[in-house]
Parts: C-alpha cells; structure tokens; sequence
C-alpha cells in the first residue's frame, strides 16, 4: 500500500486491522515494523515498487497478492506493468478533490477487460484485467 493510505486508514483500522498478514508501506521515510493484532505487520520499504512486490511474494508464498492503493501506488504499479488485476469499488458519493485513480498517466492508455460487475445500493464494483499500459 501507499504511504498516504497507510497514514489515514492506521488509526481508524485500529489495534486489529483487516489485513492479518503482513502489510508492505511504499515509503520515502525508514521506520521500524509495526506489529498489530491479528497477525498485520506493516513493514515499510523504501527501496521502491519493485522491492516491495518482492518482498510481498516471498510473505504470501503460494497465496495471492494484493496493491490497496491510493491513486499514486496504483498509477506506479500499472506503468511498471507489474498490476494483473484492477478491482474498483465506486462508492456512490460524489467528492470535491481528491487524487483521480487515472490522473497522470502521461498520454497512453491502459487495456482493461472487464471481468466482473456487482452493484448494490451503496456501491458499485468492478474488476478488470489489467492488458497492460501503452504509450
């Protein structure tokens, strides 16, 4: 996950997050793991993308692993061509500001097949297959 995700979502996620399993924090700035219940460790890299898939799938082992993104990790991991999968979940509330998921991408575009749609009253999800990013 992001840095910025990380330090809003911490505190109301609480002493025991939703993870249990080790979180990889894509950082500028050092610091010690931090140990929570449930089996969350976040670990904070800040050696790149790159280093924290890295570090990722050695932790998950045969397991999936997942990018919770703002909008900066995401665009990060899609232009390293490193994303196989893009699940949004839109969420039927209207903000003033904010990061665009797809701001910033420069002038190429991102091949999507879509794979699966649910819609409820509160929310609509999507996941796609991520084809790749072409400039």
């Amino acid at each position: 996950m992001g840095r910025r995700v990380f330090d809003v979502g911490e505190k109301p996620w609480g002493d025991n997050p939703p993870f249990h399993a080790p979180v990889f924090v894509v950082t500028h700035r050092a610091k010690d793991p931090l140990v929570k219940e449930g089996g969350t460790t976040y670990n904070f890299v800040t050696g790149g993308i790159e280093i924290a898939l890295e570090q990722a799938r050695a932790a998950a082992g045969d397991k999936d692993v997942m990018l919770g993104g703002g909008a900066d990790i995401v665009q990060q991991f899609i232009r390293a061509g490193l994303l196989d999968e893009l699940q949004i979940h839109l969420v039927h509330v209207l903000l003033g500001n904010g990061t665009r998921l797809f701001d910033k991408m420069g002038p190429g575009h991102i091949r999507l097949e879509s794979t699966k749609v649910i819609d409820s009253a509160g929310a609509t999800h999507l996941r796609f297959r991520v084809g790749g990013y072409a400039v």
